[in-house]
Order: C-alpha cells, then sequence, then structure tokens
C-alpha cells in the first residue's frame, strides 16, 4: 500500500476482504490486516530481526483499493529461507503483533547461529556483511582462527 511519505517503504498489508461500494465497481474498499515492520513495532528493531522482517498485527482497517501499489509475498521464515532468490516484494513473517499492548505471539523465538548452536543472549552476535547471516562471537573467531591457518593472506580487522 501506498505510504503518504513517498520516502518511506510502502506499507505491507494482507488483504481480507474487497468490496464494491459504488455501481460497476466503483469505490472499491478493502479491509487489510497491517504487518508492522520491527522498527514500527514497539520495542523497535532488534538484532536478530531480518531485513525483510514484518509482523502480522492486530490492526485492521478499510482503505479505498486505489491505495494498492502492488502484490507482495509474505513466507513463513522458513519458506522464505528456501527462496532461491529474493525480490524485492518478498518478506518473512515469524510473529503476530498486538498493536495496542506491543506484544507478541510468540513471545519467543530460538535462533541460531551457522554452528546450530542455540543462541544465547549473553553471547555477542555479529552480522556477516557478504551473507548477512549471524554469528556468536565465539564461533566468529574460530573462523578466523581457521581462515589464518589455511589462508596467510588473509586479513582481520578488530
Amino acid at each position: 500500500m501506498k505510504a503518504p511519505d513517498t520516502s518511506k517503504p510502502p506499507y505491507v498489508a494482507k488483504i481480507e476482504e474487497i468490496e464494491a461500494a459504488g455501481p460497476r465497481g466503483a469505490n472499491v474498499k478493502v479491509k487489510v490486516r497491517w504487518y508492522y515492520r520491527p522498527e514500527e513495532s514497539i520495542g523497535g528493531r532488534r538484532p536478530f530481526h531480518g531485513e525483510k522482517e514484518v509482523f502480522l498485527s492486530d490492526h485492521q482497517d478499510v482503505q479505498s483499493a486505489d491505495t494498492i501499489e502492488c502484490k507482495c509475498n509474505v513466507y513463513s521464515f522458513r519458506d522464505y529461507t528456501k527462496l532461491s532468490a529474493v525480490n524485492p516484494e518478498d518478506y518473512f513473517c515469524r510473529f503476530e503483533y498486538k498493536s495496542i499492548t506491543g506484544s507478541f505471539v510468540p513471545d519467543r523465538i530460538a535462533v541460531f547461529c551457522k554452528c546450530e548452536m542455540p543462541y544465547n543472549p549473553d553471547d555477542l552476535m555479529i552480522q556477516c556483511e557478504e551473507c548477512s547471516d549471524w554469528l556468536q562471537f565465539d564461533c566468529l573467531i574460530l573462523n578466523i582462527r581457521e581462515k589464518l591457518s589455511t589462508n596467510s593472506s588473509f586479513w582481520a580487522v578488530v
């Protein structure tokens, strides 16, 4: 859906119902259920939120069909990770968001790094700039040591 401020990304909504209010399909209205981006939620964006992550909210609204900009796809996280290519209109959703209270369902999820060890909130997580995967700091150190032992031209800036 078109954002009123053109410098902001478009809104993402799930169309629940379509209703023609006038003759010959004039004044078509759509009942939508809004998706929120992490930065739009009460808690804000967290390090574990994906760049293309949205939350399905309980916030519903009726809008003019003219505000629809284009069709987009919202996948489960599992299906999103199986995409061979991610397009600009592709998003994923892991949570339902209660807009009044700022609470989430589920209220926690498992987060894993490449080493498949369970995420520990006390561990420092670092995002890889090349592949956008999240690594626990200890795994990153092991990865650097491995590269140093096999490639003398590898440089690390700390």
